[in-house]
């Protein structure tokens, strides 16, 4: 696996080094002991699968408050997607400031979102399906979010969405909302 910085700090693509022949490929996708050495979560006690129909649906921006922020590994498994980390950690050289990456099913990289950053994601095309391994087990009460098109981040999302859900597009804006 390689591991590539983002403009967010602790925000990593992971890219999958394949080893292919006649039979198809292999590649490893995750190792703890590798997560471990290079100082990122290594145990996820919950995966999730996010399955979207159509090309523009967006979800987002979503994140886990203390006492349980979660680090997430999300991949696409299928389709490509948009996917968006933005640092709400109020003591990080990055606070503030967000990273995308182009998941890709074909290419097989992900995610690493760092505990305390929001994520979100805009599919580039219909029929798409990512999973995430998550650091913290889902707790209801400690789910917060701000919206996808909050003028404090100036995401540049690639074209609007045409599909998201009311709790998205209604999303309390950074200024107005509670922070990390």
């Amino acid at each position: 696996m390689k591991f590539v910085p983002t403009a967010v700090a602790g925000a990593l693509v992971v890219e999958v080094e394949e080893r292919a022949d006649d039979r198809g490929l292999f590649a490893r996708t995750f190792c703890s002991e590798t997560f471990a050495a290079h100082g990122l979560t290594s145990v996820y006690p919950q995966c999730n699968v996010s399955q979207n129909h159509k090309r523009g649906t967006l979800r987002g921006l979503h994140y886990q408050a203390d006492p349980k922020p979660e680090a997430k590994l999300v991949r696409a498994v299928r389709g490509r997607v948009f996917d968006v980390a933005l640092d709400l950690r109020a003591k990080s050289e990055t606070y503030l400031k967000w990273a995308a990456v182009e998941l890709d099913g074909e290419r097989r990289n992900a995610f690493y979102i760092p505990a305390g950053c929001a994520h979100g994601f805009l599919t580039l095309e219909d029929d798409c399906e990512l999973f995430y391994q998550m650091s913290e087990v889902y707790a209801p009460e400690l789910s917060r979010g701000f919206r996808w098109n909050d003028p404090s981040f100036s995401i540049h999302w690639p074209f609007e969405p045409v599909t998201m859900n009311a709790r998205d597009s209604s999303y309390d804006l950074y200024d107005s909302g509670e922070k990390s």
